[in-house]
């Protein structure tokens, strides 16, 4: 099996893996897929860590997505030079914007816009460093959860944007991570009929620059419907790792399961019951409780409940004699990102060898800045 470690005995439980091989197999396959790499912009938020930040780089991909300022500032310690915070920010945030762009002056960071309220306290800021901040306009086609709605407003938005002085229009984002329809047809279908809300918006920038503007569209499930568009920036995220619930519904994406959670039995309390030391404090708790984790290598049991550093099974009696305290069991996420964000560190496994050890600096809030 390719996830087993020849020595696990060296490994402590629960503990995060990553393997290196199918890593770098998943990155591949997304410059694949994209055609080119500089149509990339990947989001680093599913694993946080500078060295994957690195591969990427060497794979050819030079622009970055990122949620918060740690994210970005680990992009930038990293060598990506063109990074978009995929989030809108306020008050000390932006002033931390600030301080990380006098860290890292050869680095374009941009950020998104939804509002004039938030645009004019951008300004503001930029106007009292000398300073044009470059921002994407964040549309609402669906989601409902960030981005000014496609309504008329949104081009009277950019034409408010347009008037500022310190704050510049790189392009438009739209994510759309509200479409996950298992048949690619029909994920297709609606992502076409969401993406046709916007044309008014860049039918008016491409008036007002006389050129096509740059496009930031989708994620994970709808990476392969925004790759047939022509002149579409791509920034898939979880791909890199993978999991179980993309894996079993997205049948048309070819990745590999790269990231897997060890954990062990520590208790038989009762007949059919098994308890290993996978709690919601190593694996995320954000899914049902049927849909937290899939253990590899056991076979007809049912996760009946969860605590902080404990899972519990139900199992057959059977199995249930033949496993014993301090079995080691390998456990794919249900929900990677959130996964990956509870482990300081992450087990670098190559050939069932562990070969180094990498920080996720990233699930920190704050590194330097």
């Amino acid at each position: 099996m390719w996830y087993l470690l020849n020595k696990p005995e060296e490994v402590i439980s629960p503990s995060l893996l990553f393997y290196k091989d199918r890593i770098e197999n998943n990155i591949r396959s997304m410059v694949h897929m994209a055609g080119d790499a500089n149509r990339l912009v990947p989001h680093v938020k599913t694993h946080k860590t500078g060295e994957i930040v690195k591969i990427q780089l060497n794979a050819g991909v030079s622009k970055f997505k990122c949620a918060t300022i740690s994210e970005a500032e680990m992009i930038a310690e990293a060598g990506g030079k063109w990074i978009l915070i995929a989030y809108q920010l306020t008050d000390i945030n932006i002033r931390r914007l600030f301080e990380l762009r006098k860290k890292y002056p050869e680095t374009t960071f941009s950020s998104l816009i939804d509002n004039e309220q938030s645009a004019q306290a951008l300004e503001e800021y930029s106007a009292a460093e000398d300073f044009v901040s470059t921002i994407f306009i964040d549309v609402n086609n669906g989601m409902n959860r960030s981005g000014h709605p496609t309504d008329g407003l949104l081009l009277s938005l950019y034409r408010f944007l347009s008037g500022l002085s310190n704050v510049s229009v790189s392009g438009v984002h739209i994510y759309d991570g509200h479409i996950r329809n298992a048949e690619f047809s029909e994920r297709k279908a609606h992502s076409d009929a969401d993406f046709e809300k916007v044309f008014p918006l860049l039918d008016l920038i491409r008036e007002d620059i006389g050129t096509e503007p740059v496009i930031i569209a989708g994620g994970s499930p709808t990476f392969t419907v925004h790759a047939l568009r022509p002149n579409v920036l791509l920034s898939p995220g979880t791909n890199v790792l993978w999991d179980w619930g993309y894996g079993d519904q997205f049948d048309e994406q070819p990745f590999l399961h790269a990231a897997l959670i060890l954990t062990r039995v520590v208790s038989k309390p009762s007949a059919g019951v098994v308890t290993i030391d996978l709690g919601h404090k190593a694996v995320a708790g954000d899914n049902p409780i049927d849909k937290r984790f899939r253990l590899l290598n056991l076979k007809g049991y049912t996760v009946t409940g969860q605590s902080e550093e404990h899972g519990v099974l139900q199992i057959g009696e059977e199995a249930w004699e033949s496993i014993k305290i301090g079995d080691v069991f390998y456990a794919l996420p249900y929900h990677i990102c959130p996964s990956v964000a509870l482990h300081e560190y992450a087990s670098v496994i190559e050939n069932g060898e562990v070969i180094d050890e990498w920080k996720i600096v990233a699930r920190n809030r704050r590194l330097t800045i």
